[in-house]
């Protein structure tokens, strides 16, 4: 059985994921392959698939030949043809829950970056500026009694909730499934949250209903006193527009850890040239709110359990299935905890 590992150089396995490996009796061959044809040269004739962060578009889906699972090692599938998989009967997994914690710390330090103006007192400070650092911390603003704005309510915003209620923060949210309520938090449509919020996160996997929700009409109806969170997708946010919002100070900062202009995922890249981040009210950071050691044993844990599950002839637990309508190459039978014991 072929089982082929991708992203091998950017983000090579670790110990933990070669401990699971072993485990389940996994020898995935370990490519690093960044175009369609050079993915389909090793794995046109593959069993099963392991992505990190490298697009699966429709020309390598449907080049799959035997392939039944296409396991991601991580949550969104933005970058994976998965329409095109499930016509081709192809299971596409994920670990929806990955890295939530380490998302809500992320917000979290970001607005509080912000909030505190932390670069430009670490700026002051190796100036000897005191007394200008200490003029600008008089117009900072108390955390507890604003209210923060949460886009969408899944596992991530529901973390930021509970750590902005520690604050003492009023939470309001968009709720974009049906999970339950949760206490102190209030629910509304965005446009309440974007008209009534100080600081917006966005909580949001990237669809064609979100591209760009966060677009010049949507920062028309923030405060300008507010402040933008994104550690989900880049292209939630129409970033040309971000930019003519914070220079025309229609609102007062951003957090970004994630991008539609900039690829983070390569090596020996040159510094980024986008006007947007040289703005002294933005703080950014490379795409590295998930990174922790626990949040890459969560992620190798559930993917690779996910993909040995499928491979030993039942589904995986029902929550990871990105198609769950999809009709699988080979049947399967339905989710057992203990198939993999």
């Amino acid at each position: 059985m072929k089982i082929l590992r991708l992203n091998a150089k950017l983000f090579p396995v670790a110990a933990f994921e070669a401990s699971l490996y072993r485990r389940y009796g996994i020898e995935p061959i370990e490519v690093e392959a960044d175009t369609p044809a050079a993915i389909l040269a090793h794995a046109a004739d593959c069993d099963a698939l392991f992505a990190i962060s490298v697009a699966l578009p429709a020309e390598v889906v449907n080049g799959l030949e035997k392939c039944r699972v296409i396991s991601r090692l991580g949550a969104g599938t933005d970058k994976i043809a998965v329409d095109v998989a499930t016509q081709r009967g192809i299971v596409v997994s994920n670990v929806p829950q990955f890295c939530a914690e380490e998302q809500a710390d992320h917000t979290m330090a970001l607005l509080l970056s912000l909030v505190r103006r932390l670069p430009q007192m670490h700026d002051f400070m190796l100036a000897g500026a005191y007394s200008a650092a200490h003029a600008l911390s008089r117009s900072n603003r108390r955390l507890a009694g604003r209210t923060i704005g949460l886009v969408g309510f899944g596992y991530s915003a529901r973390l930021v909730a509970q750590r902005a209620l520690g604050f003492g923060m009023k939470v309001i949210a968009t709720r974009r499934r049906n999970l339950p309520a949760m206490a102190g938090v209030e629910m509304a449509d965005l446009e309440t949250v974007l008209q009534q919020s100080d600081y917006v996160s966005l909580h949001l996997p990237l669809t064609a209903q979100s591209y760009h929700i966060i677009d010049d009409a949507a920062l028309h109806l923030m405060r300008p006193e507010a402040l933008l969170i994104n550690t989900s997708r880049g292209a939630l946010v129409d970033e040309a527009a971000l930019e003519r919002a914070l220079r025309e100070g229609r609102i007062a900062g951003a957090g970004l850890d994630t991008f539609e202009g900039i690829d983070v995922f390569v090596t020996d890249a040159a510094p980024p040239t986008m006007p947007l981040l040289r703005l002294p009210n933005v703080i950014a950071t490379p795409h590295v709110a998930a990174g922790s050691v626990e949040a890459g044993q969560d992620v190798s844990r559930g993917g690779v359990e996910n993909l040995a599950t499928i491979l030993a002839g039942h589904w995986p637990i029902g929550e990871n299935i990105v198609n769950a309508g999809v009709v699988p190459r080979v049947a399967l039978a339905p989710y057992d905890p203990g198939v993999l014991l």
